[in-house]
């Protein structure tokens, strides 16, 4: 039991990371219609700058706050050089462009840090676990889940009480009633590219804190679209939802699979479950069913 319970509180940590890199997902099909396949490497991004600024001796929490603001205008430039042409294009034409981000983004950071895994150092956490009652918890894991919680509360609240929030919302709901009430589509995708590398960055800097920070974090950054799918393409709550569920899932099947079928079983498991879950639920928990008339 105790192991168990170790594992879902573990699970459940990791899944307030996955959530805040899925609400980047989950914007950009919002607002646009578009499944971003660079969300990987906007993660890898925001992992590379946050340790950057980490080791120029800027404080963590700084360098989160940094990341934040180079997640701003590098989504407002990705929008406008790659994106803004696009706007009334096929969707799919946008998504291979995506694609075609994702391996200039991967060629980008390999050329300014290498491939070698690098750490914060000195650590951002205390090594010693927490301990809570009998369970003993990892500092790093509580306190990126206590940050990726916070940042997500931040960004639900601008969605609901701001002018910019309620007009990205407007836009997705219906862009044509959007547009002839005054609202700026161009600003309303380059808002959300902002916020995605956002979202993404900071999770990234979160879970290169865990295992250090090399390439493979922009792979964490795909693993979340079970996550969106789970969730709803198209909703927030969803992407939370789904976030904690798939980290849940994936801790129980390392901890209780691994052992019969070792070889990584815990990075296929999600998979697995997103196309079972599917088959029932092709709109995810809370996504928009589309209906069609004849």
């Amino acid at each position: 039991m105790e192991l168990f319970l170790m594992t879902v509180t573990t699970g459940l940590m990791v899944g307030g990371i996955y959530a805040l890199v899925a609400l980047g997902w989950v914007l950009i099909y919002k607002c646009s219609g578009v499944l971003n396949l660079a969300m990987g490497e906007l993660t890898l991004i925001g992992a590379y700058v946050t340790l950057t600024f980490y080791q120029m001796g800027v404080p963590f929490i700084l360098a989160v706050v940094g990341t934040l603001l180079v997640g701003i205008l590098l989504g407002i430039l990705c929008e406008r050089i790659f994106l803004d042409k696009l706007i009334g294009e096929p969707i799919l034409s946008v998504i291979m462009v995506t694609v075609g981000m994702s391996f200039f983004f991967k060629g980008v950071v390999q050329f300014i840090w290498g491939s070698d895994t690098r750490v914060f150092d000195p650590p951002v956490f205390a090594l010693k676990p927490i301990e809570i009652g009998f369970l003993k918890v990892s500092s790093v894991y509580l306190w990126s889940f206590i940050l990726s919680i916070l940042l997500l509360l931040i960004f639900v609240a601008f969605f609901k009480f701001t002018r910019w929030g309620l007009s990205m919302q407007a836009t997705a709901d219906d862009e044509t009633a959007a547009l002839s009430l005054g609202v700026s589509a161009r600003f309303v995708y380059a808002a959300a590219w902002a916020i995605a590398f956002m979202s993404a960055g900071v999770g990234g800097a979160l879970l290169g804190n865990i295992n250090g920070i090399n390439i493979s974090v922009g792979y964490l950054g795909l693993l979340v679209l079970p996550a969106v799918v789970l969730g709803g393409l198209n909703s927030v709550p969803g992407a939370i939802a789904g976030g904690i569920i798939i980290g849940l899932l994936q801790n129980l099947s390392g901890t209780y699979l691994d052992q019969y079928f070792p070889g990584g079983v815990k990075e296929i498991v999600p998979f697995a479950f997103m196309a079972v879950f599917l088959l029932f639920k092709p709109y995810g928990l809370w996504g928009w069913e589309r209906i069609e008339r004849v």
